[in-house]
């Protein structure tokens, strides 16, 4: 073998390559405003190749394809891209309030953790990932899976998870028009009522003990909200038609997911096929029904 051929030969073997499989998320979850969320059955999927130059490979997506791509923002807090190809994929629709920027940050953070080896632990991840996000709920269910309760205290940032109780399953609403984040943070007030406050506190301590104990009735008592749906309202009306008329079709009950517009419908499995047949019907012509599980597993590299 000539010495070109050999350099590319060892050149492939050493070539630093991880695949990146990160899941959507759905946050607030109704009363948990920037304290809770649950991870998706959809995910968005990186693919970091070692290659000699700096690429983002988007496929449709419409994101940057330069370092100001959030994905290679995150991954630049660890070390430089200069020399990696990012190739960006999946199923997570943007702008649509499920997670789709906290996906991306802890995709660029978990990938170059594992390229470089740095060791991080699941804390440090969350507390680098937080500061970019500015808050701690979706990333906190992209790095591990299943629903999280996140706090901020004199001890620092916490997060707490809650697997999935059997037998729950969750339908989106995911209407083609977005929302942007920006307005639907703008829509909440600095002061609430200490009566709304109250009222949150109780549904989002109820709805964490029905996912704990797998009480459905108490996770659909859970999920009322008096703090930022009704007051984001007119900026996806239909959308909150669905979180309004969640019972009357059958399931558990629905909330808007994150900033916004997707609904998150929560059902019991038996009851799932009909309530998707009534809001398949119902959303014909402005959103997709997708019938979809809550993740167990958070980020995670499928292949070295």
């Amino acid at each position: 073998m000539q010495l070109g051929g050999l350099l590319l030969y060892l050149y492939a073997v050493i070539e630093r390559h991880r695949l990146v499989r990160v899941p959507a998320s759905s946050a607030n979850l109704g009363p948990g405003y920037d304290v809770m969320a649950a991870a998706l059955d959809i995910h968005l999927e990186l693919e970091v190749r070692e290659t000699g130059t700096f690429a983002v490979e988007r496929g449709e997506l419409d994101i940057p394809v330069d370092r100001e791509n959030l994905l290679v923002r995150a991954f630049e807090t660890l070390h430089p891209a200069d020399d990696f190809t990012f190739r960006i994929g999946g199923d997570i629709p943007l702008a649509r309030g499920m997670g789709s920027s906290a996906a991306a940050i802890v995709a660029g953070l978990v990938a170059a953790d594992h390229i470089f080896e740095l060791g991080l632990s699941r804390q440090e991840l969350l507390e680098r990932a937080t500061v970019l996000e500015g808050h701690p709920d979706n990333v906190a269910a992209a790095l591990s899976g299943g629903f999280v309760v996140c706090a901020v205290s004199g001890k620092g940032l916490t997060s707490t998870r809650i697997d999935a109780p059997e037998g729950l399953e969750g339908i989106l609403v995911i209407p083609h028009e977005q929302v942007s984040t920006a307005r639907a943070r703008d829509a909440i007030p600095a002061e609430v009522p200490i009566s709304q406050a109250v009222a949150n506190v109780a549904a989002a301590a109820q709805l964490a003990l029905g996912l704990s104990l797998g009480d459905f009735d108490l996770i659909s008592s859970g999920l009322s909200d008096q703090l930022h749906q009704e007051r984001r309202r007119e900026l996806f009306p239909a959308s909150m038609e669905i979180v309004d008329s969640a019972g009357e079709l059958g399931a558990i009950g629905a909330t808007i997911s994150g900033a916004g517009p997707t609904v998150l419908v929560w059902s019991g499995w038996q009851e799932t096929g009909a309530v998707v047949a009534k809001l398949r019907q119902r959303c014909a012509g402005w959103a997709e029904v997708k019938r979809v599980g809550f993740s167990p597993i958070g980020a995670d590299v499928p292949e070295l």
